[in-house]
């Protein structure tokens, strides 16, 4: 079934009050191939029908967000923020955070976290970056607006395909353990990670200060004002020496002065009100 130029106008302007997705009429396969099995599946006579009736039903419209949001995702994605990560960033964070009153304390945040892979590959880093790690009050928050995301990742098992997209020999060996068909994240790295459904549109409420965000390749699909947006309330959720990980093809030099890059090598992150320092 296609979508009528009236539907797909309020396709696309569900989805970006959803999920700040912008779409337009050149995403009508996308329309087509993501939404059209839910018109079946719940027993919907057009996609005009489908949009009026998601005020009245929450599954559909949980359905109707994990359809249209990408989960396209790997571990150690983009390894040179990982590299920035190890050896500038966290480095300078720690020894920041050992002139605190709480020196083992780190708060990080993998916001639009997917199906898990970049929290715990985070907390891989972590492990085996910190030889004392047990001793540290450490906390990973995984966030993704998709349920079935969240799901996913709590569950932390992996399929061989997804087990070879980035996952190191050595650490597939120290920190994974075949379950079946399967593989198991160990437990002292799951530990560190704590899942919730959240939509970055919405307010941070209930949500504290970070030492590390992750917030990459999810603002590539908002438009302008909503990632003004997003990037200062990022800001306001960020300890001042904090460090904010964006995509490779993401920069945020047109985002006021809130955001100061940070070069390390081959890579750029961000921290906020702070001058730019040279590799």
């Amino acid at each position: 079934m296609t979508p009528t130029p009236a539907e797909i106008q309020m396709v696309c302007r569900k989805v970006n009050e959803l999920c700040g997705i912008q779409w337009d009429a050149s995403k009508t396969y996308l329309i087509e191939s993501r939404l059209k099995p839910l018109l079946s599946s719940f027993n919907l006579p057009s996609y005009e029908a489908l949009i009026r009736a998601l005020p009245l039903n929450h599954k559909l419209q949980i359905a109707l967000i994990d359809a249209v949001t990408t989960r396209e995702t790997l571990f150690f994605r983009d390894d040179t923020a990982y590299q920035a990560l190890e050896y500038k960033a966290l480095p300078e964070i720690i020894d920041i955070r050992a002139k605190s009153i709480f020196p083992k304390k780190l708060r990080i945040w993998s916001a639009a976290c997917s199906s898990g892979q970049e929290p715990y590959s985070i907390g891989m880093l972590l492990h085996r970056m910190i030889p004392d790690i047990y001793n540290w009050d450490i906390q990973i928050h995984a966030t993704d607006i998709s349920e079935a995301a969240i799901a996913h990742a709590s569950r932390g098992r992996y399929s061989d395909l997804e087990m070879s997209r980035g996952v190191p020999a050595d650490m597939k060996s120290r920190y994974f353990t075949r379950v079946g068909s399967e593989w198991q994240i160990i437990d002292p790295i799951r530990s560190l990670v704590s899942f919730e459904k959240r939509n970055l549109l919405e307010p941070f409420t209930g949500l504290g200060h970070y030492d590390i965000i992750f917030c990459r390749n999810v603002a590539i699909y908002f438009d302008l004002p909503i990632k003004r947006d997003l990037f200062e309330r990022l800001a306001n959720v960020m300890e001042t020496h904090g460090v904010l990980m964006v995509g490779t093809s993401e920069n945020l030099l047109g985002y006021g002065p809130r955001w100061a890059p940070q070069r390390h090598c081959r890579s750029v992150y961000y921290r906020p009100n702070l001058q730019e320092q040279p590799c």
